[in-house]
């Protein structure tokens, strides 16, 4: 059974603070989700495992630790995803990163895939699947959908924002997957977005509107 973490360490809370504001700019506001992605990561990956290695200091050998096992990618869901990319690529440089392009209908609110590019050897690595925003949950259930589909058994959901109904329905649908999340805000409003939120975190980014 998959965990669900809501994040509560104040320099994340802190973070996320200034991305709601709406006066936030377009640079700081690209470069903070970079940095909650960032600390999401650090603390997503704390179950990691390690093996022992032995080195050589400029004293003496001595056993270190190093990671063990399956090696990591990253998948954003198109196009907010790729604004976490860069923050845990800083942690974890030898990540493959995939990409999922999905786009909200905007009569139904359901989720049309339009792009789905992975590295060959998804099925061996523990996959994080990354969006700002978790709102109805329908194009993060896809996404893993999708990956389950090319044989990953290892993934895990990572979103700064969240929204109960897209939560539950993501739990629902991918029991098995782990979840975590910056902040978990109210509820939706009739027209899917996050209530309080952030608006758009795609046009947030990249300066869209």
């Amino acid at each position: 059974m998959g965990k669900v973490t809501v994040m509560d360490h104040p320099l994340i809370q802190h973070k996320i603070g200034i991305i709601r504001d709406k006066r936030t700019g377009t640079k700081e506001f690209r470069e903070m989700v970079g940095e909650i992605a960032m600390l999401e990561c650090f603390e997503s990956t704390r179950d990691l495992e390690l093996e022992d290695v032995e080195v050589e200091t400029p004293i003496t050998k001595t056993t270190v630790k190093r990671l063990a096992g399956k090696k990591l990618a990253i998948v954003p869901i198109l196009r907010a995803g790729l604004g976490m990319v860069e923050g845990m690529q800083t942690l974890v440089p030898s990540a493959k990163v995939g990409h999922i392009g999905m786009y909200r209908d905007p009569e139904t609110l359901k989720p049309v895939e339009y792009y789905c590019k992975l590295p060959a050897d998804i099925e061996e690595r523990d996959v994080f699947v990354v969006d700002p925003m978790l709102a109805t949950g329908g194009s993060a259930i896809d996404a893993i959908s999708q990956l389950k589909k090319h044989g990953c058994r290892n993934i895990r959901f990572m979103c700064i924002i969240a929204a109960p109904d897209g939560l539950k329905a993501l739990e629902e649908a991918h029991p098995d997957v782990d979840i975590t999340i910056g902040a978990l805000d109210d509820h939706l409003n009739e027209i899917g977005y996050i209530v309080p939120g952030l608006g758009d975190a795609g046009d947030r980014i990249f300066g869209t509107k």
